[in-house]
């Protein structure tokens, strides 16, 4: 039986991987879980993700702050995991702007915490999240793995940056097998508030006016959470390894010499804001009152993954459509809130 260290599990896609980990599986899993269960949005939705994790005797929960890092360190001392899914982090791009302070607490000595403990825990595979925010400045489509990363828009985007190349250094120095996944927009049941998805659908249901941003022209990777779940777990069993093809002389920013990689897990299906509504509106039989405003600092006009490395890897890639991903979602929503 494998022990395994979930951080940010009382988070979305968190709470999402600890529940296949535990009830899809065929390893009888040990799951440890961690959160600070921040304020960042609604705790009565983190509590009752972990009141459907807590039914499992295999799941225990703990409520640490990464960037403690005395209890970091005997977190990792006492329990002996084998392996670390690294999911916790301070969310949000515009909300950097405002507090930027939280991402370098959380995003950056969190993960510098979570580095040390994998080092002296003798883990065998670190895998954790980036994100696809991390293309920043990037207009080349599909975002590739192999691309340079060198232009962030947001601290947000910075800070995932930073935790590849912080990893990165890790691999190289300690030989620590490291796996980044940028992930693409995630949507679906259990969501997240403060994604947009879910502010459309509270507003539409509420007759308030939704905010697009650009006047709605932007693309997302809309990549629904099974797919993810599907994929992280895929990618947990794959466990990096050096590429005994790389070359200092024309680096792959995707692998290297160390036991370290990157992969994107996106949809590899980009859809307009407004096809997406138009979606969303069909699924909850309403129309949405639109309220058209200009891009917002630290926003990327479009995102759209390349995922060949994945597949190449883990033979897997997200195939859920919006038209059944948000029908799944709406029917979540309805069924939550009691609407």
């Amino acid at each position: 039986m494998a022990k395994i260290l979930i951080t940010g599990c009382a988070g979305f896609i968190g709470f999402h991987l600890c529940r296949w980990l535990l009830e899809t599986s065929a390893q009888n899993n040990e799951i440890v879980g961690i959160d600070n269960l921040s304020s960042y949005y609604d705790l009565d939705l983190k509590n009752a993700r972990l009141a459907r994790l807590t039914r499992d005797p295999r799941f225990r929960f703990l409520r640490i702050d990464l960037a403690d890092r005395e209890r970091v360190e005997r977190l990792f001392q006492t329990e002996g995991f084998e392996k670390v899914v690294h999911l916790a982090a301070q969310a949000g791009i515009r909300y950097s702007l405002t507090k930027p302070e939280a991402y370098i607490d959380a995003n950056l000595a969190g993960f510098a915490n979570v580095l040390e403990g994998c080092r002296h825990g003798g883990i065998k595979h670190l895998v954790f999240a980036s994100s696809s925010s991390i293309y920043g400045a990037n207009t080349r489509m599909p975002f590739s793995v192999h691309h340079s990363v060198d232009h962030p828009l947001s601290l947000y985007a910075a800070t995932k940056k930073a935790n590849e190349l912080m990893a990165h250094a890790y691999s190289h120095l300690y030989r620590l097998p490291c796996t980044a996944l940028r992930f693409f927009t995630v949507y679906g049941p259990w969501g997240r508030p403060d994604m947009a998805y879910f502010l459309f659908t509270q507003a539409i249901l509420e007759s308030r006016p939704i905010q697009l941003f650009n006047h709605g022209h932007m693309r997302r990777d809309f990549t629904y959470i099974d797919d993810v779940i599907e994929g992280v777990v895929r990618v947990i069993h794959k466990v990096a390894e050096p590429d005994l093809n790389w070359s200092g002389d024309q680096p792959d920013p995707a692998t290297s010499r160390a036991p370290y990689r990157i992969y994107n897990i996106g949809n590899h299906t980009p859809v307009e804001l407004t096809a997406f509504i138009s979606v969303l509106e069909e699924k909850l039989g309403r129309k949405a009152k639109v309220e058209l405003l200009p891009l917002q600092p630290g926003d990327v006009l479009d995102t759209y993954a390349d995922v060949d490395d994945l597949f190449e890897a883990v033979g897997f890639r997200p195939q859920t459509s919006i038209e059944e991903g948000i029908e799944r979602f709406v029917a979540w929503y309805r069924e939550y809130y009691r609407v």
